[in-house]
């Protein structure tokens, strides 16, 4: 497994992260103990970075992750979990320091920890990047020992940029795939210059990009992919990035004719995010331990050729970006 510095938190962690938000909830059913199997084999294969939030399974991925942590001792990766999405409305007025001091207290219950590594900003309203006294609860919570550091979870690029201007800010957490590819233009070059880490979401496209879905494959009830397709229940971007589902399907055919002789999907997928220097890390989900190796397997995975990566840009520019690019 290899490493990178997490932007101006100054910590080497691995590319490849894992994304919790599968063992919490929305996912369809996930057993406790596969949960824990995932967590498990992805600390095994070398991951030094957990990526949670307060509302995944009301607090359920928190605390599996501490069970798993306390389970094995030594030394600890570095958790980062999110904070707002709780806020029921959810409006930018909800983002005072009464609100943000209670569900920093509740994570640090649920992760059985002194001080969190890293709290983000749960994808607030656009609104909330324009007050600074949001951002100055944030520094007060440091400065407290209640937080090691802080950064945004955000569904925009405009937002992630806003974001930057803070100088705080250590972190931004964006979706980033061969579906999404707008992040690597200003917002990338702005990270970069700024120090800012970039933890890349969402960067199998919910799945589509392992390969293994197709016009017949269901989806439990409970699962996103299921009833949140059009933003029924939170930002339609979070669910198969946003792309029209049968265009996706079209679009991962033309995507698998580039693989390499020998190379897994989910893997080539992976490792082209990881072509991007601006980016600290990958926070692919896993729903049992078989999942969790084969993210994991992605960071030793050979550089992909420059020929292939202008391929998937092209595919992008002329059949993805209409139906993305403009909204995030």
């Amino acid at each position: 497994m290899k490493h990178r510095v997490l932007g101006k938190t100054g910590k080497e962690v691995s590319e490849i992260g894992f994304g919790a938000w599968a063992i919490g909830g929305a996912w369809g059913d996930v057993s406790v103990a596969d949960a824990k199997q995932a967590l498990h084999a992805s600390l095994d294969a070398g991951t030094t970075f957990i990526d949670t939030a307060d509302v995944y399974g009301d607090g359920r991925s928190e605390r599996i992750i501490a069970e798993v942590l306390k389970e094995r001792g030594g030394p600890r990766p570095m958790v980062a979990t999110k904070a707002g999405r709780r806020l029921s409305p959810h409006t930018a007025d909800g983002y005072n320091r009464e609100n943000l001091t209670a569900f920093v207290e509740r994570s640090l219950a649920n992760l059985d920890t002194d001080a969190l590594d890293l709290l983000q900003l749960h994808c607030p309203p656009t609104e909330v990047y324009y007050r600074p006294e949001v951002f100055g609860v944030l520094d007060d919570l440091v400065a407290a020992g209640k937080l090691r550091s802080y950064g945004v979870s955000v569904e925009k690029v405009e937002e992630g940029l806003k974001a930057m201007e803070y100088a705080n800010v250590a972190t931004v957490q964006i979706i980033f795939n061969m579906f999404r590819q707008r992040p690597a233009g200003l917002f990338f070059a702005e990270a970069a210059r700024r120090g800012v880490g970039v933890i890349a979401r969402v960067p199998l496209a919910s799945g589509l990009l392992t390969g293994k879905m197709n016009r017949d494959t269901l989806f439990a009830a409970d699962d996103h992919r299921a009833f949140n397709r059009n933003g029924e229940a939170f930002d339609k971007g979070e669910t198969f990035s946003g792309v029209p589902y049968g265009l996706a399907l079209e679009v991962v055919e033309d995507i698998r004719k580039l693989l390499p002789a020998g190379a897994a999907m989910t893997q080539f997928a992976l490792k082209w995010i990881l072509m991007e220097d601006a980016v600290s890390t990958v926070i692919p989900g896993a729903k049992n331990g078989a999942q969790a190796q084969a993210n994991s397997a992605a960071s030793a995975a050979p550089a992909l050729p420059a020929d292939v990566i202008q391929e998937i840009r092209n595919l992008y520019r002329s059949r993805i970006a209409p139906h993305v690019h403009h909204l995030w």
